[in-house]
């Protein structure tokens, strides 16, 4: 069975859910780890109370991008099996925007796995976030601690400032 590790939906997540079938019938499994964002509302101390973040991608590219990112988390920290779901479209405060969940037979691996994957994500897979205020609508931009984080791991941002 290949089981599918990424999709990108509108609709929400149910966490549970997708834990369970990530570690369905793996007895190999000694850790799971995942983390799950949610939209804020708000954005840096400049911004004004987001009302709502508008999220679009690339269909077929953000899929690929992300496929590769998981193969890159599997040869380097040994872990089983990752899953990682994004939402699109028109989120509010409070909502559900991403799930990163990775299984292992240590903790260590799947901590690791799941704040590359993370790292990975806010930087390079091809999405674009625009928040709606008070003031009007703005793209959000990458944020150099984003950068800083994924340099970490051995890996250039390719966003230009």
């Amino acid at each position: 069975m290949n089981p599918v590790r990424v999709t990108i939906q509108a609709e929400d997540f149910d966490l549970s859910a997708e834990i369970a079938r990530l570690r369905a019938g793996d007895g190999r499994v000694g850790a799971v780890c995942s983390f799950v964002g949610t939209v804020r509302d708000r954005h840096g101390a400049q911004s004004g109370v987001v009302q709502a973040m508008e999220l679009e991608h690339y269909p077929g590219m953000t899929e690929r991008a992300i496929e590769a990112m998981i193969d890159q988390a599997l040869q380097r920290f040994g872990i089983f099996s990752a899953r990682v779901v994004h939402r699109i479209g028109l989120l509010q405060p409070l909502d559900q925007i991403v799930l990163v969940a990775v299984t292992s037979a240590h903790r260590g691996q799947s901590f690791q796995a799941c704040e590359f994957l993370m790292d990975y994500l806010k930087t390079q897979a091809p999405f674009w976030k625009k928040e709606q205020t008070a003031e009007g609508a703005h793209w959000v931009d990458a944020r150099v601690s984003d950068d800083a984080a994924l340099a970490r791991w051995g890996i250039a941002s390719s966003n230009v400032a």
